[in-house]
């Protein structure tokens, strides 16, 4: 918005006259924001009206596709379930996990925070990982789980982890949580980094005793905007799952258990080529990321008027 002057505000083009080096400055993210976001979110949603194959021209049908998604689609549900399930219980458990990893590894001088941070960092860029967690809940008595419980006579038999409906989400989000050391583990230890030391040494003065007086009052307002950032990075990353399931359920997973949404999106889209359906179930992905964002964005806002 124009900043205000002594006989009321200036002008757009007055403003941007003056400030025509910092617009300029903008383009290139504007131009990145609408090519990369803007058009795709634009095109899903034209084709979300349409019956469209790839191979004819799309057909409008108005809001055939949603109405067919909710009355006859039962595997959305299940997909819905399990998205929300997966979003609800990782998300939160994940941002409470990277806040808490990246405070203790600041505690580490240079060297050790930088290394631990590499280990922590990397199993969220490879997905070879996924060859350790297969091991690991393998369904034979060789599996580690497997054999840790039987050995200890928690079970007789070994347990279909990754191929029984009841226990292959549990198994996702156990993995979902360990590799989301990512992008907002990098902001949290950036924010930390970023405090000044002195400000800890005026609340010791000011009477702060512990670190969990630190924690509350220093660190937490110094780092609000990691937070938010790493806040939604988390909620983006549980909404978003397909990759997870793929490499260790199937495609598609026993009786569904592990189905997404972004993994019934990818079934119309790869395997059918409906991709007008596949449009309005982006469509509906895109309007609960929203819906979770916007919360979000309410709990900081509760929390500032508080303090």
């Amino acid at each position: 918005m124009p900043n205000k002057i002594k006989d009321g505000r200036v002008t757009w083009r007055e403003d941007f006259t003056k400030h025509k080096v910092h617009y300029a400055m903008m383009v290139p993210y504007f131009f990145l924001f609408t090519l990369m976001v803007i058009v795709p979110i634009g095109t899903a949603m034209f084709f979300s009206f349409s019956d469209y194959n790839m191979f004819q021209a799309p057909k409008f049908i108005g809001i055939s596709n949603f109405v067919n998604l909710l009355i006859d689609d039962n595997v959305f549900y299940i997909a819905l379930r399990n998205t929300i399930t997966f979003a609800i219980i990782t998300g939160p458990i994940s941002y409470v996990f990277c806040f808490f990893m990246a405070w203790l590894i600041n505690e580490f001088n240079v060297r050790v925070r930088v290394l631990l941070t590499v280990i922590f960092y990397v199993p969220s860029l490879s997905s070879s990982v996924f060859f350790i967690w297969y091991f690991i809940f393998s369904g034979d008595a060789y599996g580690f789980l497997n054999g840790f419980l039987m050995n200890i006579g928690i079970i007789r038999n070994p347990v279909q982890w990754l191929a029984d409906p009841l226990y292959m989400l549990t198994c996702l989000m156990i993995i979902q949580i360990w590799m989301s050391l990512g992008t907002g583990f990098l902001a949290f230890i950036a924010g930390f980094q970023s405090i000044d030391r002195s400000l800890y040494e005026a609340g010791a003065i000011d009477g702060v005793r512990n670190r969990f007086q630190e924690l509350v009052y220093i660190t937490l307002p110094m780092v609000k905007p990691q937070m938010i950032f790493s806040a939604i990075m988390q909620i983006a990353a549980s909404f978003a799952v397909a990759q997870i399931s793929l490499a260790l359920c199937g495609f598609p997973s026993r009786d569904y258990g592990a189905h997404t949404l972004v993994i019934h999106i990818m079934d119309y889209s790869t395997v059918r080529y409906e991709m007008g359906y596949a449009c309005a179930i982006t469509v509906v992905l895109f309007a609960l990321t929203l819906i979770f964002k916007k919360g979000i964005d309410l709990g900081f806002r509760y929390i500032k008027s508080d303090n």
